[in-house]
Protein backbone atom coordinates (compact mmCIF):
# COMPACT_ATOMS: atom_id res chain seq x y z
CA UNK A 1 0.00 0.00 0.00
CA UNK A 2 1.44 3.31 -0.81
CA UNK A 3 2.59 5.62 2.27
CA UNK A 4 1.40 9.27 1.08
CA UNK A 5 1.72 12.46 2.57
CA UNK A 6 0.11 16.41 1.75
CA UNK A 7 2.48 19.56 1.77
CA UNK A 8 0.22 22.54 2.37
CA UNK A 9 -3.23 23.03 4.50
CA UNK A 10 -4.92 25.41 2.66
CA UNK A 11 -8.53 24.81 1.35
CA UNK A 12 -7.45 22.92 -0.98
CA UNK A 13 -4.89 20.66 0.39
CA UNK A 14 -7.81 20.44 2.43
CA UNK A 15 -9.85 18.98 -0.47
CA UNK A 16 -6.64 16.10 -0.69
CA UNK A 17 -6.89 15.28 2.55
CA UNK A 18 -10.84 14.69 2.62
CA UNK A 19 -10.33 12.56 -0.81
CA UNK A 20 -7.02 10.68 0.63
CA UNK A 21 -8.88 9.66 3.27
CA UNK A 22 -11.34 7.64 1.72
CA UNK A 23 -8.57 5.91 -0.94
CA UNK A 24 -7.05 3.00 -0.66
CA UNK A 25 -3.46 4.04 0.61
CA UNK A 26 -2.00 4.25 4.13
CA UNK A 27 -2.57 7.84 4.67
CA UNK A 28 0.54 9.13 7.12
CA UNK A 29 0.11 12.59 7.70
CA UNK A 30 0.07 16.45 6.28
CA UNK A 31 2.71 19.03 6.75
CA UNK A 32 2.18 22.77 6.81
CA UNK A 33 4.14 25.59 8.36
CA UNK A 34 0.97 26.80 10.87
CA UNK A 35 1.15 24.71 13.68
CA UNK A 36 -2.55 25.11 14.20
CA UNK A 37 -3.20 22.47 11.24
CA UNK A 38 -2.14 19.91 13.68
CA UNK A 39 -5.79 20.03 14.32
CA UNK A 40 -6.56 18.39 11.28
CA UNK A 41 -4.36 15.81 11.31
CA UNK A 42 -5.76 14.89 14.95
CA UNK A 43 -9.07 14.69 13.25
CA UNK A 44 -7.78 12.63 10.46
CA UNK A 45 -6.06 10.54 13.07
CA UNK A 46 -2.48 11.07 11.08
CA UNK A 47 0.57 12.66 11.81
CA UNK A 48 1.43 16.26 11.88
CA UNK A 49 5.08 17.78 10.27
CA UNK A 50 6.12 21.62 10.83
CA UNK A 51 8.82 20.80 8.20
CA UNK A 52 8.03 18.68 5.16
CA UNK A 53 11.05 17.06 5.01
CA UNK A 54 10.33 15.32 8.28
CA UNK A 55 8.00 13.66 6.36
CA UNK A 56 9.38 12.52 3.23
CA UNK A 57 11.52 10.14 5.26
CA UNK A 58 8.28 8.19 6.44
CA UNK A 59 6.57 8.27 2.96
CA UNK A 60 6.86 6.65 -0.89
CA UNK A 61 4.78 9.69 -2.32
CA UNK A 62 3.26 13.41 -2.00
CA UNK A 63 1.11 15.67 -3.06
CA UNK A 64 1.79 19.33 -2.75
CA UNK A 65 -0.85 21.91 -2.53
CA UNK A 66 1.24 24.81 -1.08
CA UNK A 67 1.07 28.38 -2.90
CA UNK A 68 2.29 28.60 -6.26
CA UNK A 69 5.41 30.27 -5.34
CA UNK A 70 6.99 27.45 -3.49
CA UNK A 71 5.82 24.95 -6.04
CA UNK A 72 9.29 24.30 -7.38
CA UNK A 73 11.80 24.39 -4.43
CA UNK A 74 9.29 22.20 -2.57
CA UNK A 75 8.46 19.82 -5.25
CA UNK A 76 12.61 19.72 -6.11
CA UNK A 77 13.35 18.77 -2.43
CA UNK A 78 10.83 15.81 -2.54
CA UNK A 79 12.23 14.61 -5.90
CA UNK A 80 15.48 14.84 -4.46
CA UNK A 81 13.87 12.75 -1.38
CA UNK A 82 13.15 9.82 -3.84
CA UNK A 83 9.41 10.75 -3.38
CA UNK A 84 6.58 10.64 -5.85
CA UNK A 85 4.74 13.86 -6.33
CA UNK A 86 1.54 15.13 -7.60
CA UNK A 87 1.50 19.05 -7.46
CA UNK A 88 -1.16 21.61 -7.86
CA UNK A 89 -1.11 23.73 -11.33
CA UNK A 90 1.52 25.31 -11.99
CA UNK A 91 4.63 23.05 -11.03
CA UNK A 92 6.68 25.78 -10.92
CA UNK A 93 6.22 29.46 -11.21
CA UNK A 94 7.92 29.40 -15.03
CA UNK A 95 8.62 27.11 -17.87
CA UNK A 96 12.35 27.00 -16.91
CA UNK A 97 12.02 25.61 -13.47
CA UNK A 98 9.23 23.27 -14.89
CA UNK A 99 11.97 21.96 -17.60
CA UNK A 100 14.14 21.23 -14.62
CA UNK A 101 11.98 19.68 -12.29
CA UNK A 102 10.66 17.29 -15.15
CA UNK A 103 13.95 16.43 -16.17
CA UNK A 104 15.19 15.62 -12.34
CA UNK A 105 11.95 13.25 -12.03
CA UNK A 106 12.62 11.50 -15.23
CA UNK A 107 16.93 11.12 -14.01
CA UNK A 108 15.29 9.92 -10.68
CA UNK A 109 12.65 7.52 -12.57
CA UNK A 110 9.61 9.29 -10.36
CA UNK A 111 5.97 10.23 -10.82
CA UNK A 112 5.78 13.87 -11.47
CA UNK A 113 2.12 14.90 -12.50
CA UNK A 114 0.59 18.10 -12.14
CA UNK A 115 -3.25 19.12 -10.78
CA UNK A 116 -5.15 19.03 -14.11
CA UNK A 117 -7.75 17.67 -12.34
CA UNK A 118 -10.20 18.44 -15.25
CA UNK A 119 -8.51 15.94 -17.46
CA UNK A 120 -10.50 13.66 -14.89
CA UNK A 121 -13.74 15.51 -14.73
CA UNK A 122 -15.91 13.05 -17.27
CA UNK A 123 -17.83 16.10 -18.69
CA UNK A 124 -14.51 16.35 -20.80
CA UNK A 125 -13.50 12.99 -21.11
CA UNK A 126 -17.20 12.61 -23.12
CA UNK A 127 -15.87 15.95 -24.63
CA UNK A 128 -12.97 14.50 -26.04
CA UNK A 129 -14.79 11.54 -27.37
CA UNK A 130 -17.55 13.88 -28.97
CA UNK A 131 -15.00 16.02 -31.43
CA UNK A 132 -14.26 12.78 -33.15
CA UNK A 133 -17.13 13.28 -35.30
CA UNK A 134 -18.22 17.09 -35.20
CA UNK A 135 -15.87 17.69 -38.21
CA UNK A 136 -13.50 20.67 -38.38
CA UNK A 137 -13.53 22.86 -35.62
CA UNK A 138 -13.65 26.51 -36.13
CA UNK A 139 -13.17 27.76 -33.04
CA UNK A 140 -13.56 27.86 -29.45
CA UNK A 141 -14.68 29.82 -26.37
CA UNK A 142 -14.18 29.46 -22.93
CA UNK A 143 -14.77 31.61 -19.20
CA UNK A 144 -13.09 30.38 -16.12
CA UNK A 145 -14.71 33.11 -14.15
CA UNK A 146 -16.14 33.77 -10.65
CA UNK A 147 -15.87 36.37 -7.33
CA UNK A 148 -16.65 33.73 -5.11
CA UNK A 149 -13.60 34.30 -3.23
CA UNK A 150 -10.74 36.29 -2.73
CA UNK A 151 -7.87 36.81 -5.37
CA UNK A 152 -4.70 34.59 -4.87
CA UNK A 153 -1.74 36.51 -4.04
CA UNK A 154 0.63 34.96 -5.33
CA UNK A 155 -0.09 34.75 -8.85
CA UNK A 156 -2.64 36.42 -11.34
CA UNK A 157 -5.57 35.58 -13.24
CA UNK A 158 -3.97 34.05 -15.95
CA UNK A 159 -1.74 31.14 -13.92
CA UNK A 160 -3.96 30.75 -11.60
CA UNK A 161 -6.98 30.23 -14.01
CA UNK A 162 -6.56 30.88 -17.37
CA UNK A 163 -3.61 27.46 -17.12
CA UNK A 164 -6.35 25.06 -16.65
CA UNK A 165 -8.56 25.81 -19.87
CA UNK A 166 -5.55 25.77 -21.65
CA UNK A 167 -4.50 22.75 -20.63
CA UNK A 168 -8.08 21.61 -21.45
CA UNK A 169 -8.35 22.57 -25.18
CA UNK A 170 -4.96 21.36 -25.41
CA UNK A 171 -6.12 17.63 -24.00
CA UNK A 172 -9.08 17.81 -26.01
CA UNK A 173 -7.98 18.20 -29.09
CA UNK A 174 -4.51 16.90 -29.08
CA UNK A 175 -3.42 20.15 -30.46
CA UNK A 176 -0.63 23.07 -29.39
CA UNK A 177 -1.28 26.51 -30.38
CA UNK A 178 1.74 28.26 -31.94
CA UNK A 179 0.50 31.77 -31.09
CA UNK A 180 -1.36 33.86 -28.42
CA UNK A 181 -2.49 37.24 -28.25
CA UNK A 182 -4.39 38.72 -24.78
CA UNK A 183 -5.62 41.60 -23.06
CA UNK A 184 -5.55 42.10 -19.42
CA UNK A 185 -6.83 44.49 -16.63
CA UNK A 186 -5.18 45.19 -13.24
CA UNK A 187 -8.29 46.34 -11.03
CA UNK A 188 -6.50 45.37 -7.84
CA UNK A 189 -2.76 45.23 -7.96
CA UNK A 190 -0.29 46.65 -10.32
CA UNK A 191 1.79 43.09 -9.61
CA UNK A 192 -1.21 41.17 -10.67
CA UNK A 193 -3.80 41.18 -12.97
CA UNK A 194 -7.70 40.04 -12.24
CA UNK A 195 -8.93 39.79 -15.33
CA UNK A 196 -7.80 39.04 -19.23
CA UNK A 197 -8.68 37.69 -22.67
CA UNK A 198 -6.71 34.99 -23.93
CA UNK A 199 -6.97 34.21 -27.85
CA UNK A 200 -4.61 31.32 -29.05
CA UNK A 201 -4.09 30.56 -32.39
CA UNK A 202 -3.96 27.16 -33.62
CA UNK A 203 -2.82 25.72 -37.10
CA UNK A 204 -6.81 25.12 -37.94
CA UNK A 205 -8.81 27.15 -35.36
CA UNK A 206 -8.45 29.79 -33.07
CA UNK A 207 -9.61 29.81 -29.17
CA UNK A 208 -10.71 32.44 -27.11
CA UNK A 209 -10.64 32.29 -23.20
CA UNK A 210 -11.87 34.80 -20.49
CA UNK A 211 -10.47 34.69 -17.21
CA UNK A 212 -11.52 36.80 -14.33
CA UNK A 213 -11.78 37.28 -9.96
CA UNK A 214 -13.69 39.70 -10.01
CA UNK A 215 -16.60 38.67 -12.10
CA UNK A 216 -20.67 38.40 -10.42
CA UNK A 217 -20.74 34.64 -12.14
CA UNK A 218 -19.41 31.48 -11.41
CA UNK A 219 -18.28 29.77 -14.82
CA UNK A 220 -16.63 26.87 -15.73
CA UNK A 221 -17.75 26.35 -19.36
CA UNK A 222 -16.85 26.08 -23.16
CA UNK A 223 -18.52 26.34 -26.69
CA UNK A 224 -16.82 24.10 -29.46
CA UNK A 225 -17.96 25.79 -32.96
CA UNK A 226 -17.34 22.69 -35.30
CA UNK A 227 -18.42 22.23 -39.17
CA UNK A 228 -21.44 19.60 -37.71
CA UNK A 229 -22.50 20.29 -34.87
CA UNK A 230 -21.91 23.21 -31.45
CA UNK A 231 -21.27 21.55 -28.20
CA UNK A 232 -21.51 23.62 -25.22
CA UNK A 233 -20.32 21.66 -22.04
CA UNK A 234 -20.52 22.74 -18.00
CA UNK A 235 -17.75 21.21 -16.97
CA UNK A 236 -18.11 22.87 -13.58
CA UNK A 237 -21.78 21.14 -13.63
CA UNK A 238 -20.70 18.50 -16.03
CA UNK A 239 -23.52 18.89 -18.12
CA UNK A 240 -23.28 18.73 -22.34
CA UNK A 241 -26.07 19.98 -24.80
CA UNK A 242 -25.01 19.69 -28.64
CA UNK A 243 -26.28 20.92 -31.53
CA UNK A 244 -26.59 19.69 -34.78
CA UNK A 245 -26.30 22.70 -36.66
CA UNK A 246 -24.82 22.81 -40.39
CA UNK A 247 -24.42 26.56 -41.74
CA UNK A 248 -23.85 27.32 -45.56
CA UNK A 249 -24.76 30.49 -47.96
CA UNK A 250 -27.66 28.25 -49.35
CA UNK A 251 -29.53 26.96 -46.14
CA UNK A 252 -29.03 26.61 -42.44
CA UNK A 253 -29.75 22.77 -41.51
CA UNK A 254 -31.00 22.31 -37.99
CA UNK A 255 -31.99 19.36 -35.56
CA UNK A 256 -32.70 19.57 -32.02
CA UNK A 257 -30.44 19.97 -29.04
CA UNK A 258 -29.03 16.63 -27.76
CA UNK A 259 -28.01 16.49 -23.72
CA UNK A 260 -25.48 14.26 -23.57
CA UNK A 261 -25.95 11.63 -20.34
CA UNK A 262 -22.97 12.41 -17.65
CA UNK A 263 -21.91 10.25 -14.74
CA UNK A 264 -20.96 13.01 -12.60
CA UNK A 265 -17.30 12.12 -10.86
CA UNK A 266 -15.02 13.86 -8.29
CA UNK A 267 -12.40 14.69 -10.14
CA UNK A 268 -10.34 15.37 -7.41
CA UNK A 269 -10.56 11.85 -5.86
CA UNK A 270 -10.26 9.98 -9.09
CA UNK A 271 -7.25 12.02 -9.84
CA UNK A 272 -5.72 11.27 -7.00
CA UNK A 273 -6.85 7.79 -6.83
CA UNK A 274 -4.88 7.52 -10.65
CA UNK A 275 -1.77 8.79 -9.34
CA UNK A 276 -2.06 6.35 -6.31
CA UNK A 277 -2.07 3.58 -8.70
CA UNK A 278 0.55 5.00 -10.87
CA UNK A 279 3.06 4.81 -7.80
CA UNK A 280 1.79 1.42 -6.81
CA UNK A 281 1.77 -0.28 -10.37
CA UNK A 282 4.35 2.07 -12.26
CA UNK A 283 2.92 0.60 -15.76
CA UNK A 284 0.70 2.98 -17.13
CA UNK A 285 2.61 5.40 -19.24
CA UNK A 286 -0.06 7.66 -20.16
CA UNK A 287 0.01 10.46 -17.63
CA UNK A 288 2.93 8.68 -15.64
CA UNK A 289 5.06 12.45 -16.23
CA UNK A 290 2.56 14.61 -16.50
CA UNK A 291 4.74 17.73 -15.20
CA UNK A 292 5.87 17.59 -19.14
CA UNK A 293 2.21 19.16 -20.16
CA UNK A 294 3.29 21.90 -17.68
CA UNK A 295 5.61 23.32 -20.10
CA UNK A 296 2.80 23.90 -22.69
CA UNK A 297 0.28 25.85 -20.12
CA UNK A 298 2.64 27.65 -18.42
CA UNK A 299 4.38 28.83 -21.58
CA UNK A 300 1.25 30.10 -23.19
CA UNK A 301 0.27 32.12 -20.05
CA UNK A 302 3.88 33.67 -19.51
CA UNK A 303 3.70 34.75 -22.88
CA UNK A 304 -0.11 35.90 -22.97
CA UNK A 305 1.15 38.06 -20.03
CA UNK A 306 3.90 39.51 -22.03
CA UNK A 307 1.77 39.59 -24.81
CA UNK A 308 -0.84 41.89 -22.73
CA UNK A 309 1.99 44.15 -21.82
CA UNK A 310 3.79 44.72 -24.94
CA UNK A 311 0.17 44.69 -26.68
CA UNK A 312 1.18 42.23 -29.88
CA UNK A 313 1.29 38.66 -30.48
CA UNK A 314 3.77 36.33 -29.26
CA UNK A 315 4.79 33.01 -31.18
CA UNK A 316 4.93 30.28 -28.60
CA UNK A 317 8.55 28.57 -28.52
Amino acid sequence: MVRIGVIGVGKWGINHIKSLSRLNCEFIGISDTDSSKKAIADEYKIKYFKNFKDMLKEVDAVTVATPTDLHYKTVKDCINAGVHSLVEKPIASNTKESEELVKLAKENKLILSVGYLFRFNNSIKKLKQLLEKVGEIQYITCRYIHSTKPPRKDSGAIINLGIHPIDIINFITDKKPVSVHAKKKNLLSNKFEDSAIITLNYKDFFATIEVSCTHPEKKRDMWIIAKKEKIYVDFFNQKITRYPLTVTYEKVDRKEPIEEKIMPNESLKDELEYFLNLVKNKKDKEFINMGKENYYTTRASELAIESAKKGKEMTIT
